[in-house]
């Protein structure tokens, strides 16, 4: 008996699982299961074709991920040389890019401005850090941006000539109230913060070198122990990082440099109207061209310093290819490039040779376009700064 009821229980849900309840009274009382659809012979275990198409009721269609970006290798490269220059400034201190030897001149704030710029001239240099000996503390950085000011006031106050010569440096700052300028903001870092904070600051302040400040540990005052330039960073990045060769993208693809509403004048422009131009335009050079826009030379701002050096401003009536001729035997040339010339190859230049700015030229040596130092340290520190946070 107990084989027989299990066998007819076995037929019932073998007929239950088939859907074949047809008027069978075994059927009443059981729940009705839907029937799957019945495969052809030979094809038992096959998914039609159309089910790929059919997605369950109630899922949205999503679409799908575009597919990564692939980045080029050029740009990986360029990335990796900038991020390892700033790894370098990072773990670098001010007091690194100082030679083992090194000679600094510092002015006392009651020197007279005329004898300040006979000591300029006899050293060969154009900046120098100046000390306030009456409270003993750091007065700021002397620059041929103050002697600038010195030749408006003169333009301005003609009848002030004779007084010129009395004119101290405690009383520059005067002189750029009278004249309405914007003083340059005193900055100085001391020699062993990490040469990137100086980097940065020398940006904020748009100025192009940066005192090095100490604290004596006898006297607990100010110590001014050297002035670091655009020029020795950068010179030290070129020595120092071989990842500079990975910076092979041409200045065309890079935001690098100024190639419009470019300042210009001829060889005939009198000097005076040169140094409005950089005073209006707050920059250090104007490219000189020929009538056919050929590049001949460039008037920087450390020339107004041979200009009127012994204090003659009548040099200042000269016209530019007159004053150029009053350069020194050591001036380092006029450097130039081009717009496919690319970074490693200007870090290579700025390595070998003294430069402070490149000159961009086309075939014909036609003005493109001018290329600073500022240009190259901002976009060393800034360039795809927000990447690099986003991959440490």
């Amino acid at each position: 008996m107990a084989d027989g009821a299990g066998e007819e229980s076995n037929k019932l849900l073998t007929t239950a699982g088939a859907g074949d309840g047809g008027g069978g009274g075994e059927g009443k009382g059981s729940q009705k299961m839907a029937s799957p659809p019945v495969e052809p012979a030979g094809h038992e275990g096959f998914v039609q074709p159309s089910s790929y198409l059919r997605r369950p009721r109630g899922q949205s269609r999503a679409m799908p991920p575009p597919p990564p970006k692939l980045e080029a290798a050029v740009d990986r490269d360029q990335r990796r040389g900038l991020q390892s220059i700033r790894a370098f400034l990072k773990v670098r201190t001010s007091y690194d890019v100082l030679p083992l030897s090194f000679r600094l001149i510092v002015f006392d704030t009651s020197l007279l401005v005329k004898k300040s710029l006979a000591i300029l001239n006899q050293n060969g240099i154009v900046s120098a850090p100046l000390w306030d000996s009456k409270t003993s503390t750091f007065a700021g950085l002397l620059t041929t941006s103050d002697y600038i000011n010195v030749i408006q006031y003169y333009c301005l106050h003609p009848e002030e000539m004779s007084r010129i010569d009395q004119f101290r440096l405690n009383s520059l700052r005067a002189i750029e109230k009278d004249i309405n300028v914007t003083p340059i903001e005193t900055v100085s870092i001391h020699p062993l913060r990490p040469l990137y904070e100086a980097c940065r600051r020398m940006l904020e302040s748009r100025a192009r070198r940066i005192p090095l400040v100490d604290i004596d540990d006898e006297t607990r005052r100010a110590m001014v122990v050297s002035v670091v330039t655009q020029y020795r960073i950068l010179k030290f990045v070129a020595v120092n990082v071989v990842e500079t060769q990975l910076l092979r993208k041409p200045l065309r693809h890079l935001n690098l440099g100024t190639y419009k509403s470019l300042e210009t004048a001829k060889m005939e422009t009198p000097v005076l109207e040169v140094i409005q131009q950089l005073v209006h335009q707050n920059i250090s050079s104007v490219p000189i061209l020929n009538s056919d826009g050929v590049v001949v030379n460039v008037f920087e701002a450390v020339d107004v310093i041979a200009l009127i050096k012994g204090s003659v401003y009548e040099e200042l009536n000269l016209s530019v290819g007159e004053a150029l001729q009053k350069r020194s035997d050591d001036f380092p040339g006029i450097y130039t490039c081009s717009i496919d010339d690319r970074l490693d190859t200007i870090f290579d230049t700025i390595r070998k040779s003294r430069v402070h700015r490149f000159v961009v030229i086309d075939e014909g040596n036609r003005l493109v376009g001018m290329l600073t130092l500022s240009d190259i340290l901002e976009y060393v520190l800034l360039e795809g700064e927000g990447d690099d946070h986003k991959q440490a």
